[in-house]
């Protein structure tokens, strides 16, 4: 029997094969438990297994190069090497003690993720609709649940449904509230019965929870549907309705990072990367699965104030390149069951060949995609290479900038924005991205544009728009005169990562590195004339940037004067088909520069 989303909503209570018992919003269920009998102390064991930001990666494929995937630490991705780990720890402990789940941001990420939301959608067709690829794995390998992720909301609420529909687990999320009902949108918690031989079950509490981001990242797909709450706010409220639900053990599955810094600022009353925070602060926790900060912890200890027990997290980096394995034992005392250790480590993907089952049951839809993505769409002059982005203006990213440029000033004629200069804002999402010259594919450009933004345009002034370049100088470490250039050390600074460092296509500048943060940005000119603070520009950007993300300034409250529904991706590729040809010498402007006291640091 599945777990559907009806057994979760309106209070009610279900009991499925396996030995789940699934809680709603509202609403408990519990089972008779036979008396704790008999003088030795009674001892179970079981493990409970994690996964996170597997963003589309069902196989160990990559759609941009049409290859195997391979990395210089020679990690592996995809769902089908991460299940023979499974397997074989399900062997190991016994398919009875072994409980597995995600903590977010499933379906999106690769253009297998994209092509079963846009070019053959779960949406469209009813009972005929496509099956999506992570589900059909995910089902197959037996997830007991999984927490949402914030590119969960990507393509929207109703991809979301979709895919919710096609899993036979239950997506969780304490803290995304409906937002009509003032009521959970997705089941907050799972209860999952573990038998024992001599005891009661134990009862091991799932809590979900999402992150608050998505309010400001997905802004225009969530806005007046669903709001979302903080989460160790949320986790404060649930962690008790889940032991009043019977929960011996609580593990929270949270799509949050371990407390790092927080990418929007005071746009919201939330953190972002709060798990050290939940562990801390919120008393009955036993472990946290982390997510969404794409690291590898294979164990953090911490101390919970209240009750000084000692909280386990564990995150399993991304994309299937790891597994959490969190091991459990607990004790029959007065009849109930008390955790006395937890520990965690992580496990990798790479020491195992792939599940040929899960394999062959995406096959299909892996096929269909390669196909798809190889179609050719031009031609290019020469090689592009993204390689030297972070430190000099390149052609490639110019041509990121050229495409809004163009797309945002033809939607802008015939209005009374029309004589205002049209810049535009680009960055280097993907290090490995390469436009080959000669044939140019849609995974080509793809692998340049890696995720599904759309565009949008906002009126900002000069003086806004130098502001906006001192935040974006933020990327790069101070470079003291005199001291060896280390290019390995120079970008980044503060783990800002590189799709948070923004050019300014249509402007030139200078980013003296020499310099402290907030008086790095000279010679800022457009068309050759010192920038005036007082001119009104269209800034063309996506709809992350648009919506806050980054925290950038200015932006988010600018006034939009247009937008695009169609992922900038898409509008790159119809672009270069209407071109048929990407030339450097139609849009490199060569606009910035790294320099030190003035000196540019590369010819």
């Amino acid at each position: 029997m599945s777990l559907k989303r009806r057994e979760f909503v309106a209070g009610t209570a279900a009991v499925a094969a396996g030995g789940a018992l699934a809680v709603g919003a509202a609403g408990s269920a519990h089972a008779q438990e036979p008396g704790d009998c008999g003088h030795k102390p009674k001892t179970w064991s079981f493990t409970v297994l994690g996964t996170t930001d597997i963003h589309g990666h069902a196989v160990n494929w990559d759609y941009y190069t049409d290859a195997t995937y391979t990395d210089k630490a020679g990690n592996t991705v995809g769902l089908a090497r991460i299940a023979t780990l499974v397997k074989q720890i399900r062997e190991e402990v016994g398919p009875e003690r072994c409980v597995l789940i995600d903590a977010g941001d499933i379906i999106q990420g690769t253009p297998l993720a994209y092509y079963y939301a846009r070019v053959e959608p779960i949406t469209a067709g009813g009972r005929k609709a496509p099956k999506h690829p992570m589900a059909l794995a995910m089902n197959a390998m037996k997830y007991d649940a999984a927490a949402l992720g914030n590119h969960e909301f990507n393509y929207g609420i109703d991809t979301v449904r979709a895919f919710e529909r096609q899993c036979d687990f239950p997506l969780l999320a304490a803290n995304a509230i409906d937002a009509k009902t003032n009521r959970p949108a997705f089941p907050p918690y799972l209860i999952k019965r573990l038998r024992t031989p001599h005891g009661p079950d134990i009862k091991l509490g799932i809590l979900g929870l999402t992150n608050p981001g998505i309010a400001i990242w997905d802004k225009d797909n969530v806005s007046g549907r669903m709001t979302f709450n903080g989460i160790p706010e949320q986790a404060a409220v649930y962690v008790p309705r889940v032991k009043s639900a019977g929960a011996d053990v609580v593990v929270v599955s949270a799509h949050s990072g371990i407390d790092e810094a927080t990418s929007w600022g005071d746009q919201l009353p939330y953190g972002e990367d709060v798990c050290g925070q939940v562990a801390a602060q919120v008393p009955d926790i036993d472990a946290i699965l982390v997510g969404h900060t794409h690291k590898e912890v294979a164990q953090r200890l911490i101390t919970n104030t209240a009750t000084g027990k000692t909280v386990v997290l564990s995150e399993p980096y991304c994309w299937g390149y790891r597994l959490t394995r969190f091991d459990f034992e607990v004790e029959l005392v007065h009849g109930e069951w008390q955790v006395t250790s937890c520990t965690s480590s992580v496990l990798n993907s790479n020491t195992v060949d792939a599940d040929p089952y899960v394999t062959k049951l995406v096959e299909a839809e892996h096929e269909a995609v390669r196909s798809y993505v190889n179609a050719t769409i031009g031609t290019c002059t020469e090689d592009l290479s993204i390689a030297r982005a972070p430190f000099q203006c390149t052609p490639i990213i110019d041509l990121i900038g050229k495409v809004q440029q163009d797309t945002v000033a033809a939607a802008l004629a015939g209005t009374s924005y029309a004589s205002l200069p049209v810049l535009a804002q680009a960055a280097p999402f993907n290090r490995t991205a390469d436009l080959p010259a000669g044939t140019v594919r849609w995974r080509d450009a793809a692998g340049l544009y890696i995720y599904d933004n759309t565009l949008e345009a906002k009126l900002m002034t000069g003086a806004q728009l130098r502001d906006y370049l001192e935040f974006t100088a933020q990327y790069f470490n101070t470079l003291a005169v005199g001291a060896p250039l280390d290019e390995s050390k120079l970008t980044n600074a503060n783990n800002r990562p590189d799709y948070n460092f923004d050019e300014i296509y249509g402007l030139a500048y200078d980013i003296d590195v020499s310099q402290p943060v907030g008086s790095r940005i000279s010679n800022v000119t457009y068309k050759g004339a010192a920038l005036d603070d007082n001119q009104q520009f269209v800034l063309a950007v996506n709809n992350y940037r648009a919506n806050g993300g980054g925290n950038f300034p200015h932006v988010a409250a600018a006034q939009v004067v247009w937008s695009s529904s169609a992922e900038i991706r898409n509008t790159m590729i119809s672009w270069v088909q209407s071109k048929g040809e990407i030339n450097p010498k139609d849009f490199f402007l060569n606009g910035w520069k790294l320099v030190r006291a003035g000196v540019p640091l590369y010819a």
